[in-house]
């Protein structure tokens, strides 16, 4: 592995800017994602001045005002956040596929990382576990892998080759 080139992210936001879209549907659980989310930028380096959060209705509206964000110019990266719980009709499905392919297509047409903090929970006890229980926070997870995808995207376009471990170094 020695002579092979190795490119990595850091978690290391130091100058750059993200923007932050969260759902108010399942409000309690989204702000515990949110809290994590921003939280997990600061402390790696983004100016709290380099954040905008955007609040949107729910899921649904979570790639277009992440499409909005991308277009506007100016962020290194995207976090979306947000929860959808099973319910009792098929409604479930289409939320999550949707909201899910949009905003994939966001990073794609933007060529963007945009982290995936969107919650697709069968129970709300799920939903809890993900927001901060024995399953993590993934609000913190989806804003660790816009970071470490922005600092792999500079670094792919500035043509920087780094020696990196097999996991990211911490800022």
């Amino acid at each position: 592995m020695k002579d092979i080139e190795q490119i990595a992210g850091r978690l290391d936001g130091s100058g750059k800017r993200f923007g932050v879209v969260a759902s108010r549907f399942n409000e309690r659980i989204v702000e515990r994602l949110l809290s994590a989310a921003v939280d997990c930028l600061v402390r790696h380096g983004v100016q709290p001045t380099d954040l905008t959060v955007v609040r949107v209705p729910g899921a649904w509206e979570i790639p277009t005002a992440l499409e909005e964000l991308a277009t506007r110019g100016g962020v290194d990266g995207l976090v979306a956040l947000g929860c959808v719980i099973r319910g009792e009709t098929p409604h479930f499905e289409t939320i999550c596929a949707e909201a899910s392919r949009g905003i994939a297509a966001v990073g794609e047409r933007h060529r963007l990382p945009v982290g995936f903090g969107l919650l697709t929970c069968d129970t709300g006890a799920q939903a809890e576990e993900r927001s901060g229980g024995k399953a993590g926070n993934k609000g913190r997870e989806a804003a660790e892998a816009a970071l470490e995808m922005a600092s792999l995207l500079a670094a792919l376009r500035a043509g920087a080759t780094q020696d990196v471990a097999r996991r990211p170094q911490l800022a």
